[in-house]
């Protein structure tokens, strides 16, 4: 397959697309980027890597494994690192290297699941410059940008954004605009996307097997916008959450094809467990109102209140022999309180 042509250098080709970007990367920001005393050093550098134990009994081991790694951002002179959440959930041990090598014992500080951002904080000075926060809104298809992270399969990538649209995730997630990039970064847990001026445009989350468009095989990755932070990090930072009000929760991982929204599984011990709901089960509405898709699905969710809501859905039980529709109503819950975060 043929990734999209990147404007200016052409079509990238291994080393000489990223020398030729980093080139671009150094001589674009030059301004800029002296007012700010900053160098491509500086900018790596912010990148760390992060360690994480998770606890004995957590909800999330079996999917997520009991020991994870990946990339995360300095974005305080405290320590403070960004990174993207499920690294950290439900930690009992952190730790962060920097690129010289230094290592250092971390705290939880945050987790939001209405972004999927993760906050920790280093217990020692890493000796770094935090990276500033730019303008994720600014960032349109097409626009060239770098992806820097930690571990074995490459650091740094010179990527293009080929898409900006919702992103439905099976745990029930939903960004209203998240930036695609490609070609793949294989490193992408926690991964900085960077413009050419060295700001934070997003955090890496995901292997994307349709970047471009749905079902369109075109392997990239989705980034998490930095202007989802903004609004909420004095407030992670004080009180481990958005603050903002809990949506419901009904503990169910869905899966959608040809227009049917499908159960998976449901979370052990969770409301739709509670509910009856069982995978194959057919999620046809809520409240009588029909859903399309994975995306729609949540957004009538969250539209019957704050968590703790009656749920009413409209089923059609797997294996049912009579094809009859039948109300499920799931009482939901606040999901951080389901998790075993590492601060109450």
């Amino acid at each position: 397959m043929r990734f999209p042509a990147f404007p200016v250098i052409g079509v990238m080709k291994g080393i000489v697309g990223l020398v030729a970007l980093l080139a671009l990367f150094a001589a674009a920001p030059a301004a800029a980027a002296e007012k700010k005393g900053l160098t491509f050093g500086d900018i790596a550098g912010a990148i760390v890597r992060i360690e994480a134990k998770i606890k004995p009994g957590a909800r999330t081991a079996g999917s997520l494994g009991l020991e994870r790694g990946g990339s995360g951002v300095v974005i305080g002179d405290d320590g403070l690192v960004l990174t993207i959440g499920y690294l950290i959930m439900e930690s009992e041990k952190l730790t962060v290297t920097t690129h010289k090598g230094k290592t250092s014992a971390a705290a939880f500080v945050a987790y939001d699941h209405r972004t999927g951002f993760g906050l920790l904080r280093a217990a020692g000075p890493l000796n770094v410059k935090p990276l500033a926060l730019g303008s994720s809104a600014k960032v349109k298809s097409g626009a060239p940008l770098l992806v820097l992270s930690t571990g074995n399969r490459g650091s740094v990538s010179p990527v293009r954004v080929v898409s900006r649209r919702p992103f439905a995730g099976y745990w029930e997630y939903l960004l209203d605009a998240a930036i695609y990039t490609m070609p793949p970064h294989r490193e992408y847990g926690g991964a900085a996307l960077v413009d050419l001026e060295g700001k934070l445009m997003g955090i890496g989350s995901l292997f994307i097997n349709d970047a471009l468009e749905p079902e369109q095989v075109s392997p990239g990755n989705m980034f998490v916008p930095i202007d989802l932070l903004k609004p909420i990090l004095a407030q992670m930072i004080k009180s481990g959450g958005s603050g903002m009000p809990p949506r419901p929760w009904i503990g169910v991982y869905t899966g959608e094809s040809e227009g049917r929204v499908f159960v998976n599984r449901v979370a052990r011990d969770g409301p739709g467990a509670a509910a009856g709901l069982k995978p194959g089960d057919i999620i046809v509405g809520v409240k009588g109102r029909r859903v399309s898709d994975m995306a729609d699905l949540f957004r009538k969710v969250w539209s019957q209140g704050d968590a703790g809501v009656e749920v009413p859905l409209d089923v059609l039980p797997f294996g049912a022999e009579d094809l009859q529709i039948k109300k499920v109503v799931i009482r939901s819950r606040n999901r951080h309180k389901w998790l075993k975060l590492g601060r109450e």
